[in-house]
């Protein structure tokens, strides 16, 4: 697998300098360090703690808490599946350290838990796995990638998934805030914090540290690079720096598909077409660009499998849609498109979820075939020579708007070559 690390950082310098949407134009057959589906048969892919479908996929080392992962295959088929690891860096580049080096155990696990759907039009397999096990240890903090393969070959990649697992050997004090200035004052929002390493040796914080925040477990758009405004012996505050500052947004969009026999609050119509797959029309979306904030609550941004039409498991009992997604808009835009954004499509900009312009219905539209449940998602704009999608034309900015921050703090200590995650801080822009 390592010698895929070269070509990545080939593709990965033309897509910085040629950018037109994120993921379009890379190679399928090299080594992802993201989320990626290699394979079209593979749906609804999810990796999050143990406990609840929409938690972020974050482990404390040796906590004893699991992760679960779990995937659709539309070939409704048995297929031998593994999956096997690899630590990355702070920047979600090969660490290049041996397996033995931050696992002990067993280095790969053949995934054993499968069940047919049934009772649905979309015939599917679903796979699940969870760790660490019993004979799969991570000794190292860090960034990591968990990777499916088949028939035990690394070379047949399935799917990649991001996870994180830390140490709590710093304190994370953190708060969220109105952005300061009149231009961001009303749209933006900024987090202020301080990291107290009393007992923790820190010999450079400004090479030494990597900082990182997400905003609603968004990857597109998280900022990195952030340096301390004010150092103390035993004390980093970090206040002042226009990295720490974000869009606010605005609530999600929300549609409820969890039955395809009624018409929900955000569906339209519901019909089968030739080949008997079931379609869903969303009402149409109106741009909330100058629209006054009204706060309701939803997901950020993630989605959970459900079915009321079925009393049963709904991860084998929930059927598929294709869910058709449409809002006007007057002229189509000429240096940028348009995407629907949510863990819904990984958040992910590229040729799946992109929108295209219908000239006779004066407007954007895509579809996405998903699993019945309830999805929140929204509308961003990614020009042509960016790399995070934009939400202002569509959403608007408030900075009232609640949002999931998360706060990492890697540390690559004098005389080693990986990235610790020596803290995580996770905090709601509403609650304090």
């Amino acid at each position: 697998m390592k010698h895929t690390l070269i070509f990545c950082s080939i593709i990965f310098l033309f897509i910085s300098n040629n950018y037109i949407a994120q993921d379009d134009y890379v190679n399928e057959n090299v080594f992802h360090y993201s989320d990626w589906n290699y394979k079209s048969n593979i749906q609804t892919v999810q990796l999050h703690e143990s406990t609840f479908d929409a938690n972020p996929p974050i482990l404390e080392l040796n906590s004893g808490n699991l992760l679960e992962l779990s995937f659709d295959d539309l070939d409704f088929d048995k297929k031998s599946y593994s999956i096997s690891f690899e630590h990355c860096t702070a920047n979600w580049e090969s660490s290049n350290l041996m397996t033995t080096e931050f696992i002990n155990g067993f280095f790969e696990a053949n995934i054993l838990n499968f069940s047919f759907s049934t009772n649905t039009i979309q015939k599917y397999t679903h796979y699940s796995i969870t760790f660490p096990q019993a004979n799969i240890n991570f000794t190292k903090s860090g960034n990591y990638i968990v990777y499916v393969y088949q028939d035990n070959d690394k070379e047949k990649l399935i799917l990649t998934k991001r996870f994180m697992i830390f140490e709590n050997k710093v304190t994370l004090l953190a708060t969220t805030r109105q952005a300061f200035g009149n231009d961001e004052q009303s749209e933006k929002q900024h987090i202020d914090f301080s990291i107290l390493n009393s007992g923790y040796e820190l010999t450079n914080p400004f090479t030494d540290l990597k900082v990182i925040i997400t905003q609603n477990n968004r990857w597109d758009n998280a900022v990195n690079d952030i340096k301390p405004t004010f150092t103390e012996p035993t004390k980093l505050t970090y206040s002042l720096d226009d990295k720490s500052t974000f869009n606010g947004g605005n609530e999600f969009r929300y549609f409820d598909t969890r039955s395809l026999r009624t018409y929900t609050e955000r569906v339209n119509n519901i019909y089968r077409d030739s080949l008997s797959k079931y379609h869903i029309e969303l009402k149409t979306d109106e741009l909330k660009t100058f629209k006054n904030y009204s706060f309701y609550n939803d997901l950020n941004g993630s989605y959970l499998i459900k079915n009321k039409d079925m009393i049963g498991n709904p991860d084998i009992e929930a059927d598929y849609a294709w869910v058709h997604f449409f809002f006007p808009y007057d002229n189509a835009q000429s240096e940028g498109n348009f995407y629907v954004l949510g863990k819904l499509t990984e958040w992910k900009t590229n040729k799946n979820n992109r929108l295209t312009y219908n000239y006779k219905k004066i407007g954007y539209e895509c579809k996405l075939f998903l699993k019945q449940g309830y999805y929140n998602y929204n509308y961003v704009f990614l020009s042509d020579d960016k790399k995070g999608g934009d939400e202002t034309l569509t959403e608007g900015n408030h900075w009232e708007t609640e949002n999931d921050y998360t706060i990492y703090v890697y540390h690559r200590k004098i005389g080693t070559y990986y990235d610790q995650l020596i803290a995580v801080k996770r905090l709601n822009s509403m609650r304090k």
